[in-house]
């Protein structure tokens, strides 16, 4: 009985180092394929029931053990839209069953992959090397907000993005405090300031509008204007239908506290130009009928909120600042200074809008965060779509399959939606996590004692032999 039982246990210590080889094989099969997770081989000893001084050491079974939650090495591949997961989680995908375009169908159910191969096909969805389809959450790139509650089948079309009417400009600069214009001269007090004169909507009295005046420019004023102004820089502004224009800026101090007993703080006033080669009584240049003020220290004292409405005008034949959605000049009551330059010009550090004109999508990327990141030709970059990452508190009890793919099991557990503690590494592929020298060492380790266990069956028959000899 115990040479049969011999026999026995060295053919399942057979068939378990076959198994165990069957599995290095695919290991080693699969050390280029992006993604993948080897499989290694666990031994479970089987021994009979028996008395406690007639126990053996019994025979053997094999077992597959899962690697899923072992990071393979991250490789760039330069292509923007490929992404690798550093850290615990899968992407999300789905699988095709028919259709095209729009009207693909798919197979509606939620597998996982660290394969992160992902690229554009002709109908704008992301789906891998192996043929899974990349889910998400699409991201409305005008309004920032999630679409839906649930990942779908994400689809980035070339839609155009729709432009956006410039409400703010951003100003950021200093003004001297003695500006130093065409007409200033520091032996005439005064001489630096925009005096009241015809056509130029001004009294006797600095920065008071004279009665009936329109608080503009004539062309027949524009030398004595210009003489008596210092520029204030330029900014391109769109309207609803992302037509630019150009906005220039020009500054003219009405009133000097220093030299002005009556005048409590510096004055000035802005001007916007709506036509430099105005003549006669055509409008050059608007004043915005606001007197900017400032301390002693520099500070901005009014408007009291730093910001400066733009009056509804027209500018090369274009319409801006219309009552309904006027634009502001932003300065938040502290970019707006008035020190010191010896320049005698003004310092426009910063001047920015928020309007765009329309445009196409030139690129996308993947962001830490796992959104879709879309490039436009108008230079916004907004995102455009979540992608959906899932965890399991099981994960090497999913079931594999085909692809690199996994379904969720019983035993792993649901998935927990979300990155977690990982982030994803745009334009970098997870590669498999097989060490090929690892793997050649088992196969030694495997083929001896696949070796060995045939010397037992050898050994076995042997000693049968011996026995049938006696019988004879």
């Amino acid at each position: 009985m115990g040479v049969f039982s011999a026999l026995t246990t060295a053919v399942s210590g057979l068939q378990a180092q076959s198994y165990a080889l069957e599995n290095i094989s695919g290991n080693i099969a699969n050390s280029r394929t992006a993604g993948f997770k080897r499989v290694d081989t666990s031994f479970s000893d089987l021994v009979p029931d028996s008395a406690l001084n007639r126990q053996i050491s019994g025979s053997v079974a094999s077992y597959s053990r899962a690697t899923n939650t072992i990071q393979g090495d991250l490789n760039a591949t330069r292509i923007d839209t490929n992404a690798a997961i550093n850290g615990d989680g899968f992407f999300v995908v789905d699988q095709r069953q028919s259709g095209v375009g729009a009207s693909t169908q798919f197979a509606n159910t939620n597998l996982y992959t660290r394969r992160g191969d992902f690229d554009f096909d002709a109908d704008g969805y992301l789906v891998n090397g192996a043929g899974y389809y990349l889910k998400g959450q699409k991201i409305d790139p005008v309004t920032g907000q999630v679409i839906g509650s649930q990942p779908d089948v994400l689809r980035i079309t070339k839609d155009q993005f729709p432009a956006k009417a410039t409400t703010q400009i951003e100003y950021s600069a200093n003004i001297p405090a003695y500006p130093k214009t065409n007409q200033a001269n520091t032996a005439t007090p005064g001489s630096e300031l925009l005096r009241g004169g015809a056509g130029l909507g001004f009294g006797t009295n600095p920065g008071t509008t004279a009665a009936g005046g329109t608080g503009t420019v004539v062309g027949s004023d524009l030398t004595t204007f210009l003489n008596r102004s210092i520029p204030g820089g330029s900014v391109t502004v769109y309207d609803t239908l992302g037509k630019a224009t150009s906005v220039e800026l020009r500054w003219a101090k009405v009133a000097n506290a220093a030299t002005t007993p009556a005048v409590v703080s510096d004055t000035w006033n802005l001007f916007i130009a709506e036509n430099t080669g105005a003549t006669g009584a055509a409008v050059a240049y608007r004043n915005v009928n606001v007197d900017v003020t400032f301390d002693n220290t520099g500070k901005m004292t009014f408007p009291v909120n730093g910001s400066i409405t733009i009056p509804p005008m027209s500018i090369g034949g274009n319409a801006i600042s219309p009552a309904t959605a006027p634009i502001s000049i932003v300065t938040n009551g502290t970019s707006l200074t008035q020190n010191g330059d010896t320049s005698g010009l003004i310092d426009a550090r910063s001047i920015r809008q928020n309007g765009y004109t329309a445009g196409t999508l030139d690129r996308v990327s993947v962001s830490n965060e796992g959104q879709v990141i879309g490039t436009f030709s108008n230079g916004q970059v907004v995102a455009l779509a979540q992608i959906a990452v899932a965890r399991f508190n099981a994960g090497n009890a999913l079931k594999r399959l085909d692809g690199g793919a996994f379904e969720e099991t019983i035993e792993s557990g649901a998935p927990i939606v979300g990155l977690g503690t990982a982030a994803l590494i745009g334009g970098n592929v997870e590669q498999s996590n097989t060490d090929i020298a690892d793997e050649f060492s088992k196969m030694i380790v495997t083929q001896q004692a696949y070796s060995a266990n045939t010397k037992v069956i050898s050994t076995a028959q042997e000693m049968l032999r011996d026995v049938f000899s006696i019988i004879r």
